[in-house]
């Protein structure tokens, strides 16, 4: 088994589109437009979906927003420098939340932006988390 996507609810799929490709580097995968259903789904990740996780952006036809629900945290993307990241994600037209920097108990070094429907994604400085193997 393995994790195939995480899906989003996006009040505005273009705009999302951009977000994710042109503020965070990923490429659109693919994109479907299912009218009899009112909806319209788009992929986006960082490789193709059959070697890598990506994200299901889902618009609802005339859906514009939606409440966050008190269960859902954030997405986390390993970064190389989280402080040009946060610094590039400015520089696009992205919002930084929580500037790079140590976490409050420990070294490893992180970040939060927000997409523009609101979802919090993680930057987390490579090199500097250890993975149990």
């Amino acid at each position: 088994m393995r994790i195939l996507h995480t899906m989003l609810r996006v009040g505005n799929l273009e705009q999302s589109i951009d977000f994710y490709t042109k503020v965070l580097g990923m490429k659109l995968i693919r994109q479907q437009d299912y009218p009899d259903g009112e909806f319209t789904l788009a992929f986006v990740g960082y490789g193709n979906e059959y070697d890598n996780s990506v994200l299901e952006l889902t618009y609802n036809y005339g859906k514009t927003s939606y409440e966050m629900g008190g269960a859902y945290g954030h997405l986390a993307l390993e970064v190389d420098d989280a402080y040009k990241a946060c610094e590039q994600v400015k520089a696009a037209g992205g919002k930084v939340i929580r500037e790079a920097g140590p976490m409050k108990h420990g070294t490893i070094v992180i970040a939060f932006i927000e997409d523009p429907d609101g979802y919090k994604i993680e930057f987390i400085q490579k090199g500097t988390i250890e993975y149990p193997r």
